[in-house]
């Protein structure tokens, strides 16, 4: 059942994105060669405690670690640990925040220091996706013209989408229903409303849609080891059209 949520509910919500919005920003802002994985976790992790928060992620179904950090070909659910960070890498980024009983979830991918022209582009292109999707987000609208924006956006641009992994609904948990796919024809699904929050999150691959995860059981990465990007904002649906809720 998809939970809508009161204009209490969702200023609430906006609370939880503004501090996983300022944690991604400081994580911006420390990510250099020669940084491990993991001392952006705990970097993360501080800032999310010093907030009032806690990390959504850690310990969730098991999952060790306060962020995902995913790198190069790997696509989502990355596990930070020592793995230091080098010149023309690119980094994906997801975090979640618990603050006050209601969830925020967002991601983003980027470079560090000087990228490829083609991890440039492939980043760009994924994070217009997302903006593609939110567009889309429209009452009345139905839920797959937001997956449709997506996939259309991403293949005109010569790249391929995930398909084994999507968005979902948040609120007083992280994922609720409905799940949001990142692709399939506009017009089905459920209807738009007001009050409806989604964690829309393009995943990009440079090469092949096709991934695996690895021997982890969390770290996704593309079958032929091309490179992915990943962006996501948790988005409240308003009357008068989409609130985007992880940003300052």
């Amino acid at each position: 059942m998809i939970k809508i949520k009161s204009a209490r509910e969702i200023a609430l919500m906006r609370d939880a994105g503004k501090v996983a919005a300022s944690v991604l920003q400081e994580l911006e802002s420390a990510i250099q060669p020669g940084i491990t994985t993991a001392e952006l976790d705990k970097l993360a992790e501080k800032l999310i405690r010093r907030a009032g928060g806690e990390p959504a992620f850690l310990g969730y179904q098991g999952f060790p670690a306060s962020i995902c950090t995913s790198i190069n070909s790997e696509v989502v659910h990355g596990i930070p640990g020592l793995h230091r960070l080098k010149e023309g890498d690119i980094i994906s980024i997801d975090l979640g925040v618990l603050l006050k009983g209601y969830y925020s979830d967002t991601a983003v991918t980027f470079g560090v220091g000087k990228i490829s022209p083609l991890a440039g582009r492939l980043i760009d292109v994924t994070r217009q996706s997302l903006e593609e999707g939110i567009s889309a987000m429209r009452s009345g609208g139905y839920l797959s013209d937001i997956s449709h924006a997506i996939q259309k956006y991403v293949e005109a641009n010569g790249f391929s989408i995930v398909y084994s992994y999507t968005g979902h609904g948040i609120g007083t948990s992280m994922h609720e229903e409905p799940s949001v796919p990142n692709f399939g024809p506009p017009g089905r699904g459920p209807k738009l409303q007001p009050g409806m929050v989604l964690a829309i999150e393009p995943m990009v691959n440079a090469g092949s849609a096709e991934v695996e995860v690895r021997d982890d059981g969390w770290t996704v990465l593309t079958k032929d080891r091309s490179l992915s990007a990943h962006f996501e904002h948790s988005v409240a649906l308003a009357k008068d059209g989409p609130v985007i809720l992880t940003i300052l």
